[in-house]
């Protein structure tokens, strides 16, 4: 088992960079840089390692920052520790935003105050969670589900909202929400995390562990319909400090026109 662990460190976090095609995109989008990240679990994981990360976000100079929930893990990081690794985050040129995921909510994910908390500290650093909430920033939408798990989700509304003809993209942690809620409006990527890409995956074979309903929900994109694709992060964080054969990610997409 010895070889199997490794202490996560900064050095191991991977920086992927990827062409992102989005039907209708503004003219001003394009070449624009997207940075996503997902899974901090501040409380779990070494402050300094999640400091780390986040001053490698501000050197990627991103446009626009997503990210896509469990900011802490479940009470564990509440206060101070948000506090001083949000700290460490830039505002991106045109904003931040984020979703919530399941940690977020606390205990058995039934905490609403933990959740209201992690929005307040993340407001107070520049970055805006919707839940269930749309935001047009310079002509790109950007719609936010609160976590599929969570005691408040009202995900269908702003779905039906969805305006087909604008480049749209949601922020979405857990993906099985896009197996369970009606997405026929929506057109564009669902960039998600929740999995870790199941942290530890044996070579050629599919992660053993996976908190998915749907197997195939591991990491990377996934089509989803004409027109409608889904991107999960492996995470900067993790829950049990142990990856094998799947490292943590800082993602960097390059917006392009479908």
């Amino acid at each position: 088992m010895a070889g199997w662990t490794i202490l996560i460190e900064p050095r191991w976090l991977a920086i992927e960079y990827i062409d992102l095609k989005l039907p209708n995109l503004p003219s001003q989008w394009n070449g624009r840089r997207l940075v996503q990240i997902s899974d901090l679990h501040v409380g779990q994981v070494t402050t300094s390692y999640l400091q780390s990360a986040m001053q490698t976000v501000n050197s990627l100079e991103p446009d626009l920052i997503a990210i896509t929930g469990d900011f802490i893990d479940r009470t564990g990081g509440i206060g101070a520790e948000l506090e001083s690794v949000l700290s460490e985050l830039k505002p991106a040129k045109l904003g931040s935003v984020a979703c919530l995921g399941n940690h977020d909510y606390g205990l058995r994910w039934s905490q609403s105050n933990i959740a209201d908390r992690v929005v307040d500290t993340a407001r107070e650093h520049g970055i805006q969670i919707l839940r269930d909430e749309r935001l047009s920033v310079d002509g790109l939408e950007i719609l936010g589900l609160d976590d599929y798990w969570s005691p408040r989700r009202n995900s269908m509304a702003i779905l039906q909202s969805a305006d087909p003809n604008q480049a749209t993209i949601c922020l979405n942690h857990n993906p099985d929400a896009c197996d369970r809620y009606d997405w026929s409006r929506f057109q564009g990527a669902v960039l998600s995390g929740h999995t870790h890409g199941g942290q530890c995956k044996p070579p050629f074979l599919p992660p053993p562990i996976l908190p998915v309903k749907n197997p195939r929900y591991t990491a990377g994109f996934f089509d989803l319909a004409p027109g409608q694709q889904l991107y999960i992060s492996r995470g900067v964080g993790h829950t049990f400090r142990v990856r094998f054969n799947c490292r943590p990610e800082i993602t960097v997409f390059n917006l392009v026109p479908a």
